[in-house]
Parts: structure tokens; sequence; C-alpha cells
């Protein structure tokens, strides 16, 4: 069975107000020294208010779902010692009157003096989901073959709808943050493993950008392990969403591997017609039509539906075909994170919002 891995990223924020609060470091080593977390498990983020954590590589979701419990956990109770909470937001709800520091690493340093602004409003949280390949070859292919169906996860991800204190219209406005780094968005259609790595070196010798970590496409091979990595997820506000997430992810790219190894031919989208996608999906999650990967638009529940058809093989497979089908029927029928921020909004005001976004442990 594939392997898999997760790493989450959240907000640290003030309980009363959800401003960020700048203790990142602070937390970090409380929740490294705890009973229930290794410290390389918790890891710094770009903004002193951004904490990130690791869930060790898992051959089942039930490990997932333990890793990410006991990490939530640990997380939320160091930041509950600094007086703060573990937000579980794509974007901060608000932001305060000054920019939040950067971590004083000499990577984080040298991209706060080349994009400022882009540094200061990169409150924002994101998971990834890490599936284990054999080899770049296989790898490369993986990518070519779920790239059409990203705009699909991102649409149901989405849990960042406020920003500066309003309503920005876009059910994840992470994604349109994110997306204004060189370097972003949806990956191209690769010529094999070495097109990839000859884009990658050409992209590094343009100077534009630093290195090859600062490739920000929403599915890349990892450079530190033997995986592909997906990153167009917001983080959830829920655990067992997270985990049924990564066993939705690692489904594809299970079915990306059997499809290739069967030859099965594969249709191509225009990178302007993924753009597209990618926008319409950040801007609408599943209210109203998404476009399907060939770009082709169908209500957003056929399309779940489709994906669900599509990935059911190796779901089960893996076992997971109940926790997969679950979630999807779940956010067809609730709405996405993204919908259920702005309810508690609503109905609640800011106190409910901040109830909400930081209940960060809970399966529901």
């Amino acid at each position: 069975m594939m392997t898999v891995g997760v790493e989450e990223e959240y907000l640290l924020v003030d309980p009363a107000t959800a401003v960020p609060a700048p203790v990142a470091q602070k937390v970090r080593r409380v929740a490294g020294l705890g009973p229930f977390a290794e410290g390389v498990e918790i890891q710094d983020e770009l903004l002193q208010a951004q904490i990130e954590v690791a869930t060790p590589v898992c051959s089942s979701l039930g490990e997932v779902e333990g890793h990410l419990l006991r990490l939530r956990h640990a997380v939320a109770s160091a930041a509950e010692t600094n007086g703060c909470r573990v937000a579980a937001t794509g974007a901060a709800p608000l932001r305060g009157g000054l920019p939040v520091p950067v971590t004083p690493t000499p990577r984080y340093l040298r991209m706060e003096g080349e994009a400022r602004q882009l540094v200061d409003e990169q409150l924002i949280c994101a998971m990834h989901v890490h599936v284990g390949v054999p080899d770049p070859e296989t790898g490369v292919a993986v990518l070519n073959r779920i790239r059409g169906w990203l705009p699909t996860l991102l649409a149901m991800s989405a849990n960042s709808p406020l920003w500066d204190g309003r309503d920005t219209g876009y059910a994840s406005w992470r994604t349109i943050l994110f997306g204004r780094w060189p370097v972003s968005g949806p990956p191209p259609h690769f010529d094999g493993a070495c097109g990839y790595e000859e884009r990658l070196e050409r992209l590094v010798a343009s100077g534009v950008i630093a290195d090859r970590g600062q490739v920000y496409w929403q599915a890349r091979l990892s450079e530190r392990y033997p995986t592909v990595e997906v990153r167009c997820l917001d983080v959830q506000l829920r655990a067992d969403d997270a985990v049924m997430f990564a066993g939705i992810v690692r489904g594809l790219v299970a079915t990306a591997v059997a499809e290739e190894e069967a030859g099965v031919s594969l249709s191509v989208v225009a990178p302007e017609l993924a753009q597209a996608a990618n926008w319409h999906a950040a801007r609408h999650g599943l209210n109203g039509i998404l476009l399907d990967p060939l770009g082709c638009p169908h209500s957003s529940g056929d399309v779940l539906r489709a994906l669900l058809r599509h990935i059911t093989p190796a779901l089960e497979d893996a076992g997971d075909l109940q926790g997969g089908s679950g979630l999807i029927h779940r956010l067809l029928q609730l709405g996405t994170p993204a919908e259920r921020q702005r309810r508690a909004l609503d109905e609640a005001g800011l106190p409910g919002l901040i109830d909400l976004v930081t209940g960060a442990g809970a399966s529901e």
C-alpha cells in the first residue's frame, strides 16, 4: 500500500480578537517538550504567528488520524500555555495594525527582502499531502495525470473566505494570495522526469527564484522525500476531514499509477484552462459549477461524483472508500469549511468565528 504523510499549517491568534499572535517559537518549544509530540514534528513557518506540524510516514489513514489528533492537541495545549489559540483556517480573518515579524532564518529573511508585501500578507495556511512513489519518472507521470483534478480538491477544501474582517467573496482567498508568487498555481504538463528537472533547473538559473523550494506549484515532487506532494488544499477545520482528504489524494495517486502502468491515454488540458479552473474553484468553492479535468463545466455535485467513481477502485483497495465517500457526501450536504466560517460569523459574530476556527483537534 502507498505510504502517506500530512503537513498542516496553523495560525496562532489572540483568543479575544483573532489577531495573529507572533509567539510561534515559544509555542513550538513548549509543544516539543511535552509528552505528545517530538520537536521535529513541529516546525517554524515563514511568519512568527504560524506553526506547522508534520506526521510521520503512515501506511493507513488510521495512523494519519492518530498523529494529526496528537499533534493538534500538542500545539493547542502549548498555545494555550502561551496565551493564544491555534486557528485552523486558510487565511487570517483579521490582521493587526503592524506586520507579523518574519521567522529569522536566512531563507525567510531573504524572501522578506525580495518581496516584503507578499511576505507581510502570507498569513495563510495550507495542508500538504505526501504520497510515496517508487521513482521520479512515476512521480512525474502522476503529476501529469492528477493535475486536472487539483481544482476539484481545492474547491472541496476551501476554508479561507475572510480577510481584514470582511468576506472576500472567495471560498479560498489563500489560493489567490499564494498565487502571487512567481512560480505557483497549477503545474504544467511535463515531458517525463528529465523534462521536469530541466524546467526546475531553468527556473532557478533565471534568478527569479532563489531555489527549488520556491517552486510553489500545487503539486510537485518533494525535494526531501520520495513522494508526490499535493499542495492545493486549505488547512481543514476538522481533523477527520483532513484525514479523508489524505485518503482521496492517495486514491488519486494510486489511480494515476495504475493508469500509467496500463497505458491509459491521457488528455492534456491547456494551461490557460487549468488556471481558469483553479481561479474558479478558489472563487466559488462548491457553490455552482466546477470545471472537470478536461475543463468542461458541470455542477459541483456531478464533478465530485465523477471524482469518486474515478478513484473508487483505489479507495476500495486501501479500505478507504467509506471515509472518502462520506467526506464527499458531507460536503455536498453541508458545504465547505468556507461556508461554515461565513455562517459562524453571520450567526454568532467574531466570538462564534473564533470558536469555530480554534476547535483545532476535533472531529465532530
